[in-house]
């Protein structure tokens, strides 16, 4: 699916003015593509497009009017052709049980943007794919979606449904041929990496056509992370509490299991 980095090649970037979307931006033009960035802060997207190398829209991704005129700019741009679609918005506002507006913002903009994306530009990708012409879906997920650290629930929720949605697509698409789903897991933001590297991973684990693309970062490596995962789902399977990991009297018993096993 790295092959969709090609000359010529359409690509749709929501969220695309800052952060990981604006590194794939780049990436996307240093490799010829015409590039349709959407993005809801004005004065980013002027910044975005400045140079002229790169289309903008600005858009609410909660509203699905919003889609249907970046469709039509698909359209007409792309004639209708898209071969990558990258489902990067979202918000990483905190949210606690007595604020209903935090949990109704956070899900409108991380689960309901990806829902919307995925109902107005499927279309396309299927339409590029059935030309014979390698397309991709990149969904933007978060590791608090898989490991559901506590703290902000809203947050951790949207994530986890992401999660479950771009499973979803990916399965339903597996017969579909040319067609790639990738779920783009940065790593944790007080140790992430540089924008840029996020997108070399992508770039790279895309070339390899992984699904789950779960970036390290600099402070948690893949195997820590791998054995994190390993231990939340024992909660389930072992039938203990939730969230074990950051309970006092289950904490040191995680870390002693992490401990023990083999990297």
């Amino acid at each position: 699916m790295a092959s969709v980095f090609q000359p010529g090649n359409t690509a749709v970037i929501t969220g695309g003015a800052s952060g990981i979307g604006l590194a794939l931006t780049k990436r996307c033009v240093g490799h010829g593509m015409k590039v349709l960035v959407a993005d809801w802060d004005e004065e980013l997207l002027g910044q975005a497009g400045a140079s002229g190398e790169v289309s903008t829209i600005k858009m609410d991704v909660r509203k699905l009017g919003e889609w249907t005129k970046l469709n039509s700019r698909v359209t007409e741009e792309f004639g209708g052709k898209l071969h990558l679609l990258a489902l990067n918005a979202g918000v990483g506002l905190m949210s606690d049980w007595s604020d209903l507006q935090s949990f109704q913002q956070i899900l409108d903009v991380n689960l309901y943007g990806v829902i919307n994306g995925i109902n107005a530009l499927l279309p396309a990708v299927k339409s590029t794919a059935a030309s014979a012409s390698p397309a991709a879906i990149v969904i933007t997920g978060s590791k608090q979606g898989i490991t559901n650290p506590p703290g902000n629930p809203a947050y951790n929720a949207s994530k986890a449904a992401v999660k479950a949605l771009a499973e979803h697509l990916s399965f339903d698409l597996r017969n579909v041929p040319n067609i790639g789903v990738h779920l783009l897991v940065p790593g944790k933001p007080d140790g992430a990496w540089w924008p840029e590297q996020v997108v070399d991973y992508l770039e790279e684990k895309m070339a390899k056509d992984k699904f789950y693309i779960m970036c390290p970062d600099n402070d948690v490596s893949e195997d820590t992370d791998k054995k994190r995962m390993r231990w939340a789902v024992g909660d389930l399977v072992e039938g203990r509490p939730p969230l074990t990991r950051w309970r006092e009297d289950w904490k040191t018993k995680a870390q002693e299991w992490m401990d023990s096993q083999p990297a």
